[in-house]
């Protein structure tokens, strides 16, 4: 019986395993046990290959453990805020294993900020919401005045943001008139005071048109205040405060938090800017840069006015030269006048012609219209003889009938006008009768005395 050796640390029947085939049940493992983790941690080393794919490392709020993260370039095209360091994060994604050097990673498929979760969620749904009610449409958002007068800044006395707001625009347009309308940025108090605030503008508006000799009111409103967490802008995505921008009858810009922060007062804003410096600067273009754009307008009118008068100038010597040649001139004219005679005459040959044409034609016409009219009315005529004729009494009389009336020419219609003993005449067709009447018969009676 022949014994083989045994691999030394080796104990008798282990399996050896290779190291790519160990490291991959190990991350099939993790895959299977750990498909699908949220991981809580603090940001540490955020980078952004040029591939686009980024890559970090969590840490716990102890700095006791951590883990490196890979996040793919879509999965990172999603986040809506850019990672920082020490930014405290919620990952959701799988554990796997980077073969190429064993290392433990978690390969993330979604990032969000911790304890922004279940906001966040009411955020999308209260966006969504006034977004269907057409709060952030583009076409009813107005412009911002170019040049205001009088502008509002709505934001707390005590924000950082205010004296950044007034320092801006001390320095690009202190001509302006800024009214400062306090009101709490953060806190359960802070919507309704904001709702106030932007009540208070519209007041103040009013009472500033009704004061101003020009009505000039407020121009603009800046709502302004700090970057912070989701929680500390919450305010500003209350439904009250987005409703009141909305509302507003005085252009709003809002300029809040960072760059990277957007809040529904944000999109129902007439403007958006991305930090309170910014909106005061987006108010109005700086007073440097107007009088150098009035200076340069300036001087573009000098140049056209001296150009036209160089051009009127000008004119005015060429009618001096006409002027010192007046034989020229009536020479000139006199040849117009010979050409506008000749073109005349020539019109004048032109139009008897064509008159001439049009009327050769005409008597012809006229004789036979006038022939045929003849024609018409001696047929008339004789029509209407025929129907005269049809109608004379004599005709009625030489067929037999008589005329019987008065001595005095009055017709006899009726026996009742008649009585006995009553001359009477009887016209016929060849002659006339006087007769007198003896008896007077009505129809069924005697009338005889």
């Amino acid at each position: 019986m022949s014994h083989h050796a045994q691999p030394s640390g080796a104990s008798a029947g282990a399996r050896v395993w290779g190291v790519a085939a160990l490291v991959q049940a190990v991350g099939d493992t993790l895959a299977v046990r750990y498909g699908g983790v949220v991981v809580k941690g603090e940001i540490s080393g955020f980078t952004r290959a040029a591939s686009g794919h980024g890559y970090f490392t969590l840490k716990d709020e102890w700095g006791q453990a951590s883990l490196r993260c890979a996040m793919f370039r879509r999965a990172l095209s999603q986040v809506d805020f850019s990672p920082r360091e020490g930014q405290l994060v919620e990952a959701r994604g799988r554990l796997s294993v980077y073969e190429a050097r064993g290392e433990l990673q978690m390969v993330v498929e979604g990032l969000t900020q911790a304890g922004a979760g279940a906001l966040y969620e009411q955020f999308l749904r209260l966006k969504a919401r006034l977004e269907a009610e057409g709060l952030f449409d583009e076409a009813r958002k107005r412009p911002i005045p170019s040049f205001p007068r009088r502008i509002a800044v709505v934001t707390s006395l005590a924000a950082a943001a205010l004296r950044d707001v007034v320092t801006a625009l001390r320095r690009r347009v202190p001509h302006i008139e800024a009214i400062i309308v306090p009101c709490a940025v953060q806190g359960a108090e802070a919507p309704a005071q904001i709702v106030d605030a932007l009540a208070k503008v519209v007041w103040l508006d009013r009472d500033a048109r009704a004061r101003d000799a020009l009505g000039q009111g407020i121009d603009t409103v800046i709502l302004c205040r700090g970057g912070g967490s989701l929680e500390d802008l919450w305010s500003f995505n209350d439904e009250r405060v987005v409703r009141a921008v909305a509302a507003c009858p005085v252009p709003v810009i809002c300029g809040v938090g960072h760059e990277t922060d957007v809040t529904l007062a944000d999109l129902a804003a007439d403007l958006r800017a991305p930090t309170p410096t910014a909106a005061a600067e987006l108010v109005a273009s700086p007073q440097a840069q107007s009088l150098y754009e009035l200076g340069a307008l300036a001087g573009r009118m000098q140049w056209r006015v001296r150009q036209q008068l160089d051009r009127q100038a000008q004119s005015l010597d060429n009618l001096a030269l006409r002027l010192s040649r007046p034989a020229q001139m009536v020479g000139r004219y006199q040849q117009q006048l010979a050409q506008l005679e000749s073109r005349l005459k020539g019109s004048v040959r032109e139009s008897v012609a064509s008159a001439r044409h049009r009327l050769a034609p005409v008597p012809a016409q006229l004789t036979r219209a006038v022939a045929h009219r003849v024609a018409w009315t001696r047929q008339h005529q004789e029509h209407l003889g025929l129907r005269l004729a049809a109608l004379d009494p004599q005709r009625v009389l030489e067929r037999g009938y008589a005329w019987l009336g008065t001595v005095d020419g009055e017709p006899v219609t009726t026996v009742d006008v008649v009585q006995a003993g009553q001359s009477l005449q009887v016209r016929m067709a060849d002659g006339r009768l006087d007769v007198d009447v003896r008896q007077v018969l009505a129809s069924g009676a005697d009338k005889s005395p």
